[in-house]
């Protein structure tokens, strides 16, 4: 029998540095306190800070999404395919971030970054439960978004 995943709480607002309410300090402490010190890679993925962090990144909350999945970085090797995914996850969610800071040109120097850390992972396996192939169509949409952005200025 699997086990439900964990149940995650939404932000109660989006972040944007310079235009909205930052979190209150800790807020996220709970969900990062799942990320052990020594945890297999493997595990990694399982834990409430990954999991948010994906949530986060799919609702939008991009600073949110980078805020969790730090401390999921601090506990992979370097160099290792864990490493860079999660790193391209959350560079892609900063890419996202400065399109909302009207920072496009930004986002998209951000984009070439994930590519390369996707460069260097398995290309045949998923990695933390993300698939290259995946993640190089979400950079692709944030170029678009990021493109758009610089054509029509604000």
């Amino acid at each position: 029998m699997s086990e439900d995943p964990p149940e995650i709480p939404m932000p109660p607002h989006v972040y944007i540095p310079g235009l909205s309410p930052r979190h209150p300090d800790h807020i996220f402490d709970d969900l990062k306190a799942s990320v052990l010190s020594g945890m297999p890679a493997s595990e990694l993925h399982n834990t409430k800070a990954f999991i948010a962090g994906r949530l986060f990144y799919d609702g939008g909350y991009f600073w949110e999404c980078y805020a969790v999945l730090e401390a999921v970085w601090r506990q992979t090797k370097d160099p290792s395919p864990e490493r860079d995914m999660v790193l391209a996850l959350i560079q892609l969610a900063n890419a996202r971030l400065k399109v909302l800071m009207l920072q496009p040109r930004a986002a998209m120097r951000l984009c070439d970054m994930v590519e390369a850390h996707l460069s260097r992972c398995p290309q045949d396996r998923a990695v933390l439960g993300l698939r290259v192939p995946d993640m190089l169509s979400r950079v692709g949409e944030a170029k678009r978004i990021a493109k758009a952005a610089i054509e029509t200025p604000y």
